[in-house]
């Protein structure tokens, strides 16, 4: 496992994402491993954690997921905005190669027969909650969270700290076009006097 990584209490994982990032979303199936950019993926539940993602019809990740009922989703940074246009714009069907030139490194941890993407800062293992109405018909895929771990410079005691981090760790979110942003400052609100 990369350094700088440690577990996150599932209780909190939701936090890892409630915030909208651009996510990768990675599946394995039948000795194939593959690596996509979602721009929608939600937090939906606390205990057990879940959560959604859409994911289109035409893409090779969604095939691996239905065929193994896992899937990851990984918080990429500023430090990979390139990787995450390319295998959001690239697929595995056309490109066999898809992964290894958009850059994309992989790794394992133990207990989880799934493909993670080294240089996130979150990475959520999940199992798949299978809904095949919302999947046909929406895209809409639940997972339950079962392991979450995060980059401790960016994620620690179950809250981001990326106003205390590099700004290359900062998250993307994609707005349109190929278009991203970073995410900002940190802006604490005040409680409102009584």
């Amino acid at each position: 496992m990369p350094l700088h990584i440690a577990p996150v209490d599932l209780s909190k994982s939701y936090r890892m994402i409630n915030h909208g990032p651009t996510v990768l979303v990675s599946a394995r199936h039948g000795g194939v491993d593959n690596v996509m950019a979602a721009a929608w993926c939600c937090a939906l539940d606390f205990a057990p954690p879940k959560l959604t993602v859409v994911l289109d019809k035409a893409t090779a990740t969604r095939a691996l997921i239905e065929q193994s009922g896992l899937f990851a989703i990984q918080v990429p940074t500023v430090a990979q905005l390139q990787l995450t246009r390319e295998v959001g714009t690239r697929s595995l069907a056309h490109d066999a190669h898809k992964l290894a030139s958009s850059g994309a490194r992989l790794f394992g941890i133990d207990g989880f027969d799934l493909p993670f993407v080294e240089g996130c800062t979150g990475w959520l293992a999940c199992r798949l909650i299978p809904e095949p109405h919302n999947q046909q018909a929406y895209d809409l895929f639940i997972g339950e969270i079962v392991g979450a771990w995060s980059d401790t410079r960016a994620f620690r005691d179950g809250h981001w700290h990326f106003e205390d981090a590099d700004p290359a760790l900062r998250s993307l979110h994609h707005v349109a076009g190929g278009n991203f942003y970073a995410i900002g400052q940190a802006l604490p609100a005040v409680d409102a006097p009584a």
